[in-house]
């Protein structure tokens, strides 16, 4: 309902999928977004949408839409991983080294939800996580961040504030859950 198309990087935990999503840097579109398909003549993606309850995009009763690669770098997160202490996120393009290994350059907050019978829930117990220490890798698409409180969470917003190989800034954010660390216990636990 809200005109956007994410990217979702995620992984496989003994099992239990978990990861994120981030928003495509692209305008809005007029409508929601639905039924996303990837066509194998051009390799675009299309989608359809339309106004309906929910929906926050309301320009136009509905519409068809097509999303092509036009070669340029879009600096996605494609790959997040959660260890004992340590978050890897990868990109899909090669970052600048001097903000990658800046800790300055990330912001990572964690909160808690309260379920109920109501819609929705306020933040409960938001918090910044302190990130210790961050390590881009030799090929220039994948940080390392050391995050000495990291735990499973189903709420946490990881703020990448980075700039592209050839020094043009970008932002990305992850919205992403944390179900489970390699040796330690579930977030249900």
């Amino acid at each position: 309902g809200y005109g956007k198309v994410y990217v979702v990087p995620h992984e496989e935990v003994d099992g239990q999928m978990q990861g994120g999503m981030c928003q495509l840097p692209i305008p809005q579109f007029p409508t929601g977004t639905a039924r996303g398909r990837i066509s194998p003549h051009d390799n675009g993606l299309y989608l359809s949408g339309m106004f309906a309850w929910g929906s926050s995009q309301q320009a136009q009763e509905g519409g068809f839409y097509r999303l092509r690669y036009t070669g340029q770098a879009a600096h996605l997160p494609i790959g997040l991983k959660a260890r004992d202490q340590r978050l890897q996120i990868s990109f899909t393009d090669v970052v600048d080294a001097a903000t990658a290994n800046t800790p300055d350059s990330y912001v990572v907050k964690v909160w808690s939800l309260k379920r109920s019978a109501n819609y929705g829930s306020k933040h409960y117990d938001e918090h910044e996580l302190s990130v210790a220490a961050a390590e881009l890798s030799a090929d220039g698409r994948t940080v390392t961040l050391q995050i000495p409180d990291l735990a499973p969470t189903w709420c946490m917003e990881i703020t990448c504030r980075l700039k592209s190989a050839t020094g043009e800034p970008f932002e990305r954010v992850i919205h992403n859950t944390i179900h489970q660390l390699p040796g330690l216990p579930t977030a249900a636990d």
